[in-house]
């Protein structure tokens, strides 16, 4: 929403104006439209968590992406989420996890974010529903640090299934391109390295230690006033892994639409849900700009890029993108 805020001429946050709200609200639902029209393909739900679930069929999404308030004390536009004791939190997470892992198709994965204060949490009630199969932890490069603590720059991934013997995952198409700092030759070859005249890169297969994400910013145009806002190239990272193409991607704490976005752009269909409207009203303005707009931050060319290695720069932070729609 437009708030007076006075940004600098380069700033490309994504805001949304009065003449644009009413179009937007067209693509935005209410949970009672679930009793009308059980439709949730492509769809954002404004509403509360638990309310929208029950409406929903079980067992549609081939992928869910789980972003729910950590274990802090935080302003969501309004909606005052507080810290609690461990004990407490986990019991939060069992009131909405297991309807959500209801929604999830038998060969489907889960991916639950967290961070290390609410990470134990999250595993313990995770291992309740689903078959853990991994641990990711990606660097969180954003702030300046703590006076008395250990600057906080990672934070996790749960990675789970309904069926550790019949699920989804597509490694070739997350491979990373890294440049080689110190080629190694065969015959005067390149072994296992491509020599290019904008350096030299190595295909390589993902660990589960992401440390290629850069954290949405004022000059990107995907950033947006959310507080805790994944980034595009995370998302994309879990939806070309685990979901199939034109498969459905549901996010139940949707935010400012990152995960939906990202699924337009790579030819899934999405769902979310979320309480706060002008969160709804940025991830419907992002999804209809995606019409346009395809590029994801790090990733060109079917693989994702070192952070700050691709020869042409960040190509999609130099367009201007996020200008009024109508």
């Amino acid at each position: 929403m437009e708030d007076g805020k006075i940004r600098a001429e380069r700033n490309r946050t994504l805001t949304v104006s009065q003449d644009e709200i009413p179009v937007l609200e067209k693509s935005i639902y209410s949970p009672a439209s679930l009793g009308i029209d059980s439709s949730i393909e492509d769809r954002i739900f404004n509403g509360d968590i638990l309310e929208t679930l029950k409406l929903m069929p079980d067992e549609f999404a081939d992928l869910i992406i789980i972003d729910p308030p950590y274990n802090l004390s935080k302003n969501f536009n309004g909606t005052k989420f507080n810290a609690m004791k461990d004990s407490d939190y986990e019991s939060y997470v069992d009131s909405w996890l297991p309807e959500v892992c209801r929604k999830l198709k038998p060969n489907g994965s889960l991916y639950l974010c967290g961070d290390w204060k609410c990470t134990s949490a999250l595993q313990r009630s995770l291992e309740k529903n689903l078959t853990i199969l991994n641990r990711i932890t990606w660097q969180r490069e954003k702030g300046r640090g703590a006076k008395s603590n250990w600057k906080n720059g990672m934070e996790d991934i749960w990675y789970a299934v309904k069926d550790p013997k019949n699920y989804y995952f597509d490694i070739e198409a997350v491979k990373q391109k890294r440049k080689v700092i110190a080629p190694y030759r065969e015959n005067g070859k390149p072994k296992d390295w491509q020599e290019t005249g904008d350096g030299n890169f190595r295909l390589t297969y993902p660990s589960n230690f992401w440390d290629d994400i850069s954290i949405p910013f004022w000059s990107m145009p995907e950033n947006t006033d959310h507080p805790t806002q994944k980034p595009e190239k995370l998302c994309a990272k879990l939806i070309l892994a685990s979901c199939p193409n034109e498969g459905l991607v549901f996010d139940p704490f949707l935010g400012s639409g990152t995960s939906a976005v990202t699924a337009k752009k790579l030819g899934r269909h999405y769902c979310g849900i979320e309480l706060s409207r002008e969160y709804c009203l940025y991830s419907a303005k992002r999804l209809l700009l995606a019409d346009n707009d395809k590029e994801i931050q790090g990733y060109s060319d079917g693989v994702f890029w070192e952070r700050n290695s691709h020869p042409q720069g960040n190509r999609s932070t130099d367009k201007q993108t996020q200008g009024e729609l109508f």
